[in-house]
């Protein structure tokens, strides 16, 4: 298949931009988050009575005419509506604005899925894009950030406050909604309230949130498919990043998140496909059960799942006492480990570049037991929405981690600052190699190169060395060493690299052979030669992806 992102492949540029328009949906939404007119809350006694008469739910929509002519029939109403419009018309139009981009959105999504199935796009087919490394990535997200929007608007902006908004935009925009944004009525249906809040004592709302997320259907083809993707691939190749087996929740966290929202596309899995459901706790949450959906926004599966019988059965063996304890020991223990290791790496003057380049895969692995540590620690003892912390049996097990783990929230922020300055460092200096590279490899070539003609002419008798008899067999091998290792080619590192692995075991037989260990300066010459060759080495494996 040719490159799905090229810019001349129209099926791979509609999917790519759908989903950056999908980031910067949530993005918007997660700013106007903080900005809702308190006023639409209904927070305060004094606000319910001035404005519980102007402002109105979708209860609106039933009783239109008799809302209107109380308003129109009260001077006072209408001075305070007027007021209220010209202070809040522009949020209100920005609220409305990313409300009705989500539907819009999902509607794209629909009509793209559409398009591939009626070959719309040439030798494309859901199948073949969900074959490429690209085309699965971008179709997994694009159905992730529509399920990661109905939860950030559920989760950051009340029902009931979203359906004040969108009745004051339509009231005072009605013209505007009439002419120009007819499906008003499409994106009210999507948006209004599901009966979710997030209040403490706030009780579940059924089938919550399938419902809402069945508000637009989805192609139930595509829902599955990219189920069956999540479930079974590594969508971004990081088990390559984190090599170590009890690392691999770790590494498969963000399809995990992606996972645990997409589901609710598709509730028969979590009610009842059991074996699913196990195949998707054992492979992403075995010793995991609190997970960040989205910027922050940090779930507790045995709150969220606790609704869907194949998903707690699934879960159980996650949540049992003993693999709590377990997992809690387990990363106490490696918090003790890594603290005076990050401490000695720390020291100035540890982290030299011969070091790093000796050392990278113990380093590598202290950096990636790190941040692992640090994840699994900050997230299971993090606090939870209101709502799950009413529930007993969390703040048992969030009780049961913090103390099996002797969790220490500063001994975990410490640990945090020298992860990151750890991380800095070493980033910092493989920039500076990467940047460095070709000059090093051609430096130390050139040196290397230079003692051995430095040899070839000891042994022609031309410069004179302590002990050293001319030798016409030494001089001319010493001289074809200088143009073999000239030769040596920086682009090609894998045959550069074997072709200086002979290099260095010729010059260690030349020594041992012809019994040059009996004069030190010519030990001392093929001593360092070696060591260019070694740094050669080390400098041609520096890569971006370490």
């Amino acid at each position: 298949m040719a490159d799905f992102l090229a810019d001349n492949n129209q099926c791979g540029q509609n999917i790519l931009r759908l989903v950056s328009r999908g980031n910067a949906i949530i993005a918007e939404l997660l700013r106007l988050a903080d900005f809702v007119p308190p006023v639409f809350r209904f927070e305060t006694r004094a606000d319910q009575i001035k404005y519980g008469d102007i402002i109105a739910d979708f209860s609106y929509f039933n009783t239109t005419d008799f809302f209107d002519s109380r308003i129109e029939s009260r001077v006072e109403l209408q001075d305070l509506d007027e007021e209220f419009r010209e202070n809040n018309i522009e949020i209100l139009t920005r609220f409305y604005q990313v409300f009705a981009s989500v539907h819009k959105y999902v509607t794209d999504l629909n009509r793209y899925l559409e398009d591939l199935e009626e070959g719309i796009y040439i030798q494309q087919t859901m199948e073949s894009v969900l074959l490429n490394e690209d085309g699965k990535q971008l179709m997994c997200e694009a159905l992730y950030l529509y399920g990661a929007m109905l939860l950030v608007l559920d989760t950051k902006i009340d029902g009931v406050v979203r359906e004040r908004l969108l009745v004051s935009y339509y009231r005072y925009s009605a013209q505007k909604a009439a002419a120009g944004d007819s499906n008003i009525d499409d994106v009210c249906k999507l948006l209004r309230s599901t009966g979710f809040t997030n209040t403490p004592g706030s009780k579940r709302p059924q089938q919550y949130p399938e419902s809402y997320f069945a508000r637009v259907p989805v192609n139930v083809e595509y829902v599955d498919m990219v189920i069956g993707r999540l479930r079974s691939d590594d969508l971004y190749n990081q088990i390559a990043a984190y090599p170590q087996p009890e690392h691999r929740s770790a590494a498969l966290a963000t399809q995990a998140s992606m996972l645990y929202v997409i589901l609710y596309f598709q509730p028969d899995i979590l009610n009842s496909q059991q074996a699913k459901m196990r195949e998707i706790v054992d492979k992403h949450f075995p010793d995991n059960w609190v997970i960040s959906v989205y910027m922050g926004m940090v779930v507790n599966l045995l709150d969220a799942w606790t609704p869907y019988k194949a998903a707690m059965i699934a879960l159980n063996n996650t949540l049992s006492p003993n693999n709590i304890r377990e997992q809690s020991i387990k990363y106490a223990q490696k918090v003790e480990k890594l603290m005076p290791v990050l401490t000695k790496y720390l020291k100035e003057g540890v982290l030299k570049e011969d070091f790093v380049l000796d050392s990278i895969q113990k380093l590598m692995n202290v950096l990636r037991d790190g941040n692992v540590t640090l994840r699994w620690l900050m997230l299971h003892s993090a606090a939870l929405a209101p709502s799950a912390e009413q529930i007993k049996r969390i703040k048992q097990i969030r009780d049961q981690v913090v103390a099996d783990s002797k969790f220490n929230p500063l001994i975990v922020f410490e640990l945090l600052l020298n992860i990151a300055h750890f991380e800095f460092k070493l980033k910092e200096m493989f920039k500076q190699m990467l940047k460095d590279k070709a000059t090093t490899w051609e430096k130390r070539r050139s040196e290397g190169a230079e003692k051995m003609l430095d040899l070839s002419a000891v042994y022609s008798g031309t410069t004179p060395l302590s002990k050293v008899e001319k030798n016409d067999n030494l001089q001319a091998w010493f001289s074809e060493m200088s143009k073999q290792i000239n030769s040596l080619g920086y682009d090609d590192s894998t045959s550069a690299g074997r072709k200086i692995v002979q290099l260095i075991q010729a010059l260690e037989e030349v020594q041992e052979f012809h019994q040059l260990e009996s004069n030190l300066q010519v030990l001392q010459y093929l001593g360092d030669t070696r060591k260019c060759l070694h740094q050669m080495i080390r400098t041609i494996n520096i890569k971006e992806e370490v």
